[in-house]
């Protein structure tokens, strides 16, 4: 998919932090995968903006970690270590773990509601006969940050959001290549289980299906071979929106 077709064009007057949301939530979204290359020039022309305002973005993005610039002077989505992913999904653990547990006793109605619509549109789109990944990793970021935003602890949520530009791409691996949790709808279910916990208000058992939802995510992704191996420089790129930080 184009990058044309994955972002709005932007009005002047808010160009820098439209640009830098625009583009961050593209990454936490999974919209990007791990080892693309990005171009200023076409992330520009999709937005419709000087490449100013989206080099300015793209360098608190690589301050952020979400993205990297290669010796050869390339912006790309960082790939991860074996090792990286493991310590990210403890963390994630025990991070969205204390927000979903936060969130099963102070969520209010609109808020579960919120929840339930994200989960619909997840469930709508894993019934397809043909799922489309883009969606599915976009469903399943909106479902997490609804019940994460429930919990009403925003510096809980800043630091989740910090784990998710890290690890948002590699969730492509997990709902775009075909899995076990796409093909057997295990998500699904752990998305559900939570749901229902968060209406009876039940912390450990919401706690209980996120852990289950994240630990059967990184399970397929540490055995599916797509992680770089420990100790190597330049891993190989998938290929992307290419060209480089002057292009």
């Amino acid at each position: 998919m184009e990058l044309s077709d994955l972002v709005t064009p932007l009005k002047r007057q808010t160009l820098s932090a439209n640009v830098y949301d625009q583009l961050r939530d593209l990454v936490m979204s999974g919209q990007m995968m791990p080892g693309e290359q990005i171009s200023l020039r076409s992330a520009a022309a999709a937005l419709g903006v000087s490449v100013m305002p989206v080099r300015e973005a793209m360098q608190r993005l690589v301050a952020e970690q979400a993205l990297e610039l290669t010796p050869s002077r390339t912006l790309r989505v960082p790939r991860m270590t074996a090792a990286q992913f493991k310590e990210i999904t403890v963390i994630r653990t025990n991070l969205e773990g204390l927000a979903t547990e936060a969130a099963a006793a102070a969520v209010g109605t609109v808020a579960l509601r919120e929840i339930a619509e994200c989960h619909d549109a997840f469930v709508a789109e894993m019934k397809a006969a043909s799922p489309d990944g883009s969606r599915l990793v976009t469903f399943n970021k909106e479902f997490h940050f609804a019940v994460y935003a429930a919990a009403d602890m925003p510096m809980l949520l800043q630091m989740i959001e910090a784990l998710w530009l890290r690890i948002g791409p590699i969730l492509n691996y997990d709902l775009r290549a075909g899995s076990r949790r796409v093909g057997e709808k295990v998500a699904v279910a752990h998305h559900a289980a939570l749901l229902a916990a968060l209406k009876r208000r039940d912390g450990a058992k919401a706690r209980a299906a996120l852990e289950g939802d994240i630990r059967s995510a990184a399970e397929f992704i540490l055995s599916a071979g797509v992680l770089v191996a420990e100790g190597a420089s330049r891993p190989p790129s998938p290929g992307g929106r290419d060209q480089s930080v002057g292009s």
